[in-house]
């Protein structure tokens, strides 16, 4: 018998663990997605001004409410952007986000009331529902905002400074989780009965509304809505690049290193909280910056900006679209709102519904949203 041991087996190769699946998504998107939503902007910014401006007999030619109604879009988009960096990003599931969104459209409609001047019903030069509730001057933080850039930086710091002081007690008390979505939605409730009440000069219940014009322009005129079109889907285009910036950036792979294993990012020598402090201002900042250009197109801003469901609607936006992608987020906006106006018209005791069956069946069947189903379907073909 011969004493030579048999050679001993190389181990078997242990197969690699697959990336996560919003990180896949995102490393395919990144190749070529990106280019084809600024191509897709850019045509959308150049084709919609030439239809609305065809005669109206045409069957090309796009009303001017249509015109008014994708700026919106643009605007939620932007929104759904900052709640994608937070959320996707960041894995902090903000539901207050409508607070920062509606403190921008608050400070851009004080200035579009002050631009009223004396053209209100009652032809003074305090705002028509301070008139009506007997103030016989004008309240000092109105004051610095009948500058148009003063409402411009207002309309993303005071959201920004908000999220700031908010974010600092709330993750320096390592509050996260469902625990911060619970408190940011009382966040939304509680300022929401605030800005009902008359004695905050803010219009009550009827908010700010009966504007004229801005910055000179009327508000009224086919020009200026395309020019608030434009700036809407270049506010989305801006956005977009800022958050890209942030997640490719070193800052963004701390934060989806947080989102993934925080405790564990903690212990390689990061401080969690103020990379996650800097994030949830950042949208905030964001968030505002989209209702300055929302309040202009719409007319209005009132404590219904507030409520809680419009906080909701936001992570609605991005987990239809795909959270994590970026692109997601804005696609997830323009098919939610778009199905929500065609509802709110045709069946709108429907809407809700279909709301909610969607959200269930993203969640169940598509939780990489709709840009991962149109990737999982572009690489089985």
């Amino acid at each position: 018998m011969s004493d030579e041991k048999p050679a001993a087996k190389a181990p078997a190769a242990q197969p690699k663990s697959p990336a996560p699946a919003a990180v896949r998504l995102e490393s395919v998107l990144s190749k070529r997605g990106y280019l084809s939503f600024a191509v897709l902007l850019a045509l959308s910014v150049a084709i919609v001004p030439i239809l609305n401006g065809l005669p109206p007999d045409s069957a090309l030619h796009l009303p001017d409410y249509l015109v008014t109604l994708f700026g919106k879009f643009f605007c939620f988009a932007t929104v759904a952007v900052a709640m994608d960096l937070l959320w996707g990003y960041a894995g902090i599931l903000s539901l207050g986000h409508g607070v920062f969104f509606a403190l921008g459209g608050y400070a851009m409609g004080m200035y579009l009331m002050l631009a009223i001047g004396d053209a209100g019903v009652y032809r003074s030069k305090l705002p028509d529902f301070m008139v009506f509730l007997d103030w016989k001057e004008l309240p000092w933080f109105w004051k610095p905002f009948d500058n148009f850039l003063v409402a411009c930086l207002a309309a993303m710091l005071v959201p920004g400074l908000l999220a700031y002081c908010f974010g600092f007690f709330a993750f320096r008390s390592r509050i996260r989780g469902v625990y911060f979505s619970i408190i940011t939605q009382a966040l939304t409730f509680a300022l929401m009965l605030l800005f009902f009440r008359n004695e905050t000069a803010l219009g009550g219940n009827n908010g700010l509304t009966n504007f004229k014009e801005i910055y000179g322009y009327s508000l009224h005129e086919q020009g200026t809505k395309l020019m608030l079109y434009m700036l809407s889907a270049a506010g989305l285009f801006v956005a977009f690049l800022i958050a890209r910036f942030v997640t490719t950036s070193k800052a963004g792979r701390v934060l989806r290193a947080i989102r993934d294993e925080e405790s564990r990012t903690m212990f390689a020598g990061y401080n969690p909280t103020n990379y996650k402090l800097f994030v949830y201002t950042l949208s905030a900042v964001i968030c505002g910056f989209a209702g300055a250009l929302y309040v202009p197109q719409v007319g209005i801003i009132n404590p219904s900006e507030l409520q809680p469901s419009n906080s909701i609607e936001m992570a609605i936006w991005v987990a239809v679209g795909g959270r994590g992608s970026l692109i997601g987020a804005p696609i997830g906006a323009f098919v939610v709102n778009g199905a929500k106006s065609w509802f709110t018209v045709a069946m709108p005791e429907f809407w809700l519904y279909v709301l909610g069956a969607l959200f269930i069946a993203v969640t169940l069947f598509l939780p990489q949203g709709l840009v991962g189903a149109l990737e999982r379907v572009r690489v089985k073909k």
